[in-house]
């Protein structure tokens, strides 16, 4: 299939109030943390559990996902540049060659999901007053849900996209190929956002848009998995009683989350960092392994010892 017949992706940058942009990168971490506090709350009530520990809960779990989101981004993949630029890790600044502001870039879901087991670990112990696997089993619902709404940020960022293709599958992120600075500068447009609508649409840069190669959407391609992943884990825990085994909703999320991105690493765009080194497979692949593994052993141990809560 041709290039012409392809989707081309070019979206704002979010919803502008006049005197604020709220960005659609943020505005899905946002919508993710929200449901989540809604979907946790509900299980709280059914419980019977305290719903103002409900609140310490929100405000650990955001925090060990944006920072360990964050480590585990620099790193598992992008440790070579941040070990002469340290401070940029928690800064949303970079300093060479030159100073500017840049946002958070870099954010890595295997560094989220160790920080939050941790995080849960103290929560269930200081606060919750409950076994580490009562509430790894609960927080798993409300993390798959928001894994959709990341994954859809990710796509509005054109992040993490996949590798060219010529399937009618194949999305052209047009603010991936072309920089602000590319687009006005190869456009003339002085507007970045003038700039890249001009390449999309007007014939007279139909050069520029054809540079623009087609690719797997694999933001999509998980967030739309992950629908999948919450409704099955949803499902068990309000109409089944596998809430009772204990472990298994949590060694279920594993094995389901991971092998979806293990499986969409494979047309996923390399990201560097370890495989690198490892070879063979991606270094999302290599850091899934372990979850799944690790995954499949909470699920036989709960299917051997079901009342297990240590």
């Amino acid at each position: 299939m041709t290039h012409a017949l392809n989707f081309v992706w070019n979206p704002s940058e979010g919803i502008n109030l006049g005197f604020f942009m709220i960005r659609f990168y943020s505005l899905m971490f946002v919508i993710a943390f929200l449901l989540g506090w809604f979907l946790m709350k509900k299980i709280f009530q059914r419980e019977n559990e305290s719903l103002e520990k409900l609140d310490s809960l929100f405000v650990w779990t955001v925090l060990a996902t944006l920072i360990g989101a964050r480590l585990g981004h620099v790193f598992f993949y992008d440790w070579e540049y941040f070990r002469n630029h340290l401070l940029e890790i928690f800064l949303p600044f970079r300093f060479e060659p030159k100073f500017e502001f840049t946002g958070f870039q870099g954010l890595a879901s295997h560094g989220a999901a160790i920080s939050i087991i941790v995080a849960m670990y103290y929560y269930s112990k200081k606060i919750l007053k409950r076994p580490l696997l009562w509430i790894l089993d609960r927080i798993v619902i409300p993390v798959a849900s928001g894994a959709i709404f990341v994954r859809l940020g990710n796509f509005f960022n054109s992040e993490i996209i996949g590798n060219e293709t010529t399937s009618s599958f194949g999305i052209r992120f047009l603010h991936d190929a072309f920089s602000k600075n590319e687009a006005v500068q190869k456009t003339g447009i002085a507007d970045p956002k003038e700039a890249y609508n001009a390449i999309a649409t007007n014939p007279k840069f139909a050069n520029l848009l054809a540079e623009v190669p087609a690719r797997h959407p694999a933001q999509l391609y998980e967030a739309f998995s992950y629908i999948f992943v919450f409704a099955i884990l949803y499902f068990l825990y309000w109409k089944t009683n596998t809430r009772l085994k204990s472990g298994y909703l949590f060694g279920l999320f594993l094995v389901l989350l991971f092998v979806v991105r293990f499986i969409v690493e494979f047309v996923k765009q390399s990201q560097g960092g370890i495989e690198e080194n490892l070879g063979y497979f991606s270094t999302g692949q290599w850091l899934s392994i372990p979850f799944i593994i690790i995954g499949l052993f909470f699920i036989i141990r709960a299917q051997r010892n079901p009342l297990a809560e240590s």
